[in-house]
């Protein structure tokens, strides 16, 4: 079977895109064979590795295929470089607090739950964290508990499950999960 090469080209762009570490020529060549059900040498695949790095050191795409690490990624040109920083920036002042992280953990897994139960759990006050967890729409008021005072009830959103890259909360880990393998046990 003869397969046309912008195809193939196409694919091995789209497993260099998806590839979390440097992608080899090798690998590229394995998986397009298995996926064609024909063999696809290296020496095929090189050439169209340097088609592919021709192509994106145009100056109409802002990022270009590094070989590094014996294999092949996508990277940012050098000139968007100072851009890049911005955003890293900007993102890392988004980042979430201890108190934030342990207000949010118990809140996912205890929802829905009154601030007055947090703070139990937690010990402190968390004004703060709950405010700056309401901002950033991680959490959310989902009404008002059926006890004295009628304090509001807390969950997680959707936008919460996206921050941790879950689909639902059945994802979580459990706190089995949690504990770690091989501690030394009293009478072991």
């Amino acid at each position: 079977m003869l397969l046309p090469s912008s195809t193939i080209q196409q694919q091995i762009e789209a497993l260099i895109f998806c590839a979390t570490t440097p992608i080899t020529a090798e690998d590229i060549a394995n998986v397009l064979a298995e996926i064609y059900d024909t063999p696809i040498t290296v020496a095929a695949i090189m050439v169209l590795l340097e088609v592919i790095q021709e192509k994106y050191k145009q100056d109409e795409f802002p990022f270009q295929v590094i070989q590094s690490g014996g294999g092949y990624q996508f990277l940012t040109k050098a000139v968007y470089q100072d851009t890049i920083n911005v955003l890293l920036k900007q993102k890392s002042k988004k980042r979430l607090s201890n108190s934030a992280m342990e207000t949010l953990a118990i809140i996912a897994y205890k929802q829905p739950i009154t601030k007055a139960h947090i703070e139990q759990l937690r010990g402190v006050n968390v004004d703060y964290a709950i405010q700056k967890l309401l901002e950033k729409e991680l959490i959310e008021m989902r009404g008002k508990a059926e006890t004295v005072g009628k304090p509001m009830l807390y969950g997680t959103t959707e936008k919460f499950l996206d921050y941790f890259g879950i689909n639902s909360l059945t994802e979580l880990p459990t706190p089995k999960d949690l504990v770690e393998e091989n501690v030394n046990q009293i009478g072991e």
